[in-house]
């Protein structure tokens, strides 16, 4: 492993060097070192929320949560930022940043309430200490509450089950926590013994109790995520009634409620069937949206309630999957995303569709709801046309002042989009400039304006300001303004490095093209091109081919720190979105399954020709990296085109199907990529000796034997996605065939291998091994 001590300037290194490194790659180690240091620096806004301003200027606020990697702790160091955002005269827009950002330190979540005159700070339990919900004013903390673990474990903050949601007169927050564990046997020297006694208790100890199954990779020690409410006023929590055992929930809600009436809660839930697979980055999870009663802290109505209505009614029984519900501002529909496409298929992402129904506030939930389609599945995408939805995630306030149009970032093509749709007609517009080949992400809005951060493979994140000229879904009357921050600020020499290079997207046309194949399926993928702007006439830089995981994901146009240190190291890269992946819609997407490790191969391959072919790459110099699927591509390329590689690196790959399908907690994957729609009628926790053949025949590992890049393993021994097992036997498998391989193991990491130190000597090490085999 590789050591380094920072002094306070940041400018120094510790020099402690791996055992057994050439001059080469000694003197590769340090230089590089000193550059990714600075790429890692750069912050990362990870959200925002717009404020009322208290102050005497009026206006908005704006609150930043910024993410910056702590290398010597090992953390990510979280902070916020504040903004006044000051409306000119002449049409203007000035940001008035605070003089120093404030660091969350423990905070895992932070949740302004709907007036913004309140803030919600959670800091999360650690080794059965209580939970703690502070309440902040302006000024000062307000409230504080400490949870037990008797009552419910840590607080969800994960993204996908996370949901925290302040009801509308601020006096109850409903979240998702863990719950409680259960009680597990005490033993002492002479046997079993009844009732509890203190953790710390010297002369006995607990059993191991019984095995739970819990939602897989990044869920270690979390099996059920449950709904519980807070009452600001007396700090009382209870868990929500009515929620079915075998239900976990996430993403809660309040509806819309008049004054002193029934409030209800909406929130997606994911039934565990007879098993529970890994639900990280799939949304090919079944799950529904509900609605449940809140019976605690009401009086009267309460009382001469029935348990009938008291049980959590199903909303979305005629669809598969539901997620990110969100209420209209009139409270008058609800309207959220479906996975449908993933679940009825097997994939573990596709294309999304957006639904509404309608709701009143007046009468109770109905289970047999009229979902009308707002924006449905775009099955073909013709040239330059809306390809479909393919969102991460929808901003808990996404409306503008019509009530009726929605914000959205999502996937078109290989750059990231901002959308309006008219959840009322369907109508859907590219408000980001169409112009552009950056990628746009939304942050927050600012009544009918937005803000934005803009960047590409080249350019660091930007903060935008987008202000509505005219109709909301009119395009062409979006501008969009420059914000200097000090958030996206970075050094000088990566400003200047970056500054040298370039980047295109480009249309690979397919290259086997086939009439069996649907029209969407043989339509041009893309890939990003990135290099330096001023090229030898003799000479083209190396190039580095960057895989996507997945399959289904796409390489998006936006900066990546990683990828920026390889490309100012003096590589081109090729990053391919090939057929399979997000963003082109549904046929192209599903053309893959079934065909991995041919199809996905090939298209690389003929994306590698052809920026060959144009003179932009020597085909003597080129090196593949990838994460995940990402590293199957890695590893299959090596194998199936030995000659046209000078080096690899691959992290957490899937080298052997046969071998990952008993271990992983996504076996479903396993089975879907290879046999396509015959999946689901061939899956089985006990695959037959003929499945097991052609997993190894549609592997990596099956063409092990003909390897003569140089391969680089970065393994994580905590992955449950693609446990560690499966890298290091196709790295004994390189050694047994005289290959030079070098396996990099991270002992305490999971599958995205991306805590601060990790992350920068994973690429560190690809650095200098690309440097070493293919400059």
């Amino acid at each position: 492993m590789f050591y380094l001590q920072m002094e306070n300037s940041g400018a120094s290194l510790f020099k402690e060097i791996p055992v057994g490194l050439d001059a080469f790659s000694e003197e590769e180690y340090f230089s590089q070192s000193t550059l990714l240091k600075e790429f890692t620096e750069i912050p990362t806004i990870e959200k925002a929320w717009t404020l009322k301003s208290n102050t005497v200027l009026g206006g908005s606020q704006i609150m930043f949560s910024i993410s910056q990697p702590n290398l010597l702790e090992n953390k990510k160091r979280r902070h916020v930022s504040y903004s006044h955002i000051a409306k000119e005269r002449d049409d203007s827009v000035q940001f008035h940043w605070a003089a120093f950002p404030i660091e969350m330190g423990t905070a895992s979540l932070m949740v302004p309430s709907p007036s913004g005159s309140k803030l919600l700070v959670v800091r999360t339990a650690e080794n059965d200490s209580p939970t703690r919900f502070e309440i902040w004013s302006s000024s000062q903390v307000e409230r504080e509450f400490h949870v037990p673990s008797s009552m419910h474990g840590s607080v969800y903050s994960d993204g996908w089950f996370e949901g925290i949601s302040w009801n509308s007169d601020e006096t109850f927050i409903a979240y998702v926590a863990e719950e409680p564990v259960s009680a597990k046997p005490t033993f002492t020297c002479l046997g079993g013994k009844k009732g509890n006694c203190p953790d710390k208790d010297c002369n006995s100890w607990k059993g191991q109790g019984d095995w739970e199954e819990g939602w897989g990779e990044a869920y270690a020690g979390k099996t059920l995520p449950k709904l519980f409410v807070i009452n600001i006023n007396s700090g009382e929590v209870h868990a929500v009634d009515g929620i079915e055992k075998s239900v976990s929930v996430g993403q809660v809600i309040w509806a819309p409620s008049v004054k002193d009436s029934l409030q209800y809660l909406v929130f997606v839930g994911w039934p565990s069937g007879t098993r529970k697979f890994g639900i990280k980055y799939c949304t090919n999870r079944p799950c529904s949206l509900y609605a449940v009663r809140v019976t605690s802290f009401r009086s009267e109505p309460e009382q001469s309630a029935t348990n009938a209505n008291l049980l959590a009614v199903v909303l979305t029984e005629s669809i598969s999957g539901a997620f990110f519900p969100r209420f209209s501002p009139d409270g008058k529909f609800l309207v959220f995303l479906s996975s449908k496409c993933a679940v009825d298929s097997g994939a573990h992402n596709a294309t999304d569709s957006l639904h509404r129904i309608d709701w009143s506030i007046d009468a109770e939930p109905c289970p047999h709801n009229k979902i009308v389609d707002v924006v449905p599945v775009v099955m073909c995408a013709e040239d330059g046309s809306f390809p479909g939805l393919y969102c991460s995630n929808i901003l808990s306030n996404p409306w503008l002042s019509d009530g009726r149009t929605m914000i959205l970032s999502s996937a078109w093509g290989s750059t990231l989009v901002v959308l309006a749709v008219d959840v009322l007609s369907g109508d859907v517009s590219r408000i980001s400039p169409s112009t552009s080949e950056f990628s746009w992400d939304v942050l927050t809005l600012d009544c009918d304006n937005i803000i934005a951060v803009c960047s590409s493979p080249v350019d660091v994140p930007e903060i935008k300001y987008g202000y509505l000229v005219g109709n909301a879904c009119d395009n062409t009357k979006w501008n969009w303004l420059d914000i200097s921050s000090p958030i996206t600020k970075c050094s000088e020499k990566v400003r200047s490095l970056l500054s040298s290079k370039e980047f295109c997207i480009m249309p690979i046309p397919v290259r086997d093209f086939c009439e069996n194949l649907t029209k969407g399926a043989n339509k041009p993928y893309e890939a990003i091109f990135a290099s330096s702007k001023s090229k030898k006439h003799d000479a083209c830089d190396p190039l580095i081919v960057v895989l996507h995981g997945g399959p289904h994901c796409v390489s998006l146009s936006s900066f990546s720190k990683s990828s920026a240190f390889l490309c100012s190291l003096g590589f081109s890269l090729l990053l391919v979105s090939y057929r399979g992946s997000l963003g082109f819609g549904e046929e192209a997407l599903q053309s893959l399954p079934g065909r991995a490790g041919t199809q996905d191969v090939n298209d690389v391959l003929a994306a590698i020709d052809h920026v060959t072919s144009m003179g932009l790459a020597d085909p003597s110099k080129i090196a593949a990296v990838g994460i995940s699927h990402g590293g199957f591509l890695t590893t299959h390329l090596i194998g199936q085109a030995p000659d046209k590689f000078a080096a690899a690196a691959a992290r957490n790959p899937v080298c052997n199907l046969a071998l990952m399908v008993g271990t992983t907690d996504i076996p479903d994957w396993c089975y879907f990529e290879a046999f396509g729609s015959e999946a689901i009628s061939n899956f089985t926790a006990a695959p037959s000796a003929e499945h097991l053949a052609l997993f190894y025949d549609k592997s990596p590992i099956s063409h092990v034997s003909k390897v003569k890049a140089p391969t680089l393993m970065v393994l994580g021994a905590q992955d449950l996605r693609v446990p560690i097992t499966d890298g290091l036997q196709y790295a004994q498998a390189l050694k047994e065939n005289g290959a030079e391989v070098k396996v990099m193991m991270f002992p305490d990491d999971i599958h995205e291998l991306d805590r601060p130190r990790t992350d920068f000597e994973s690429f560190l090490n690809v650095g200098v091994w690309f440097k070493k085999y293919c400059s």
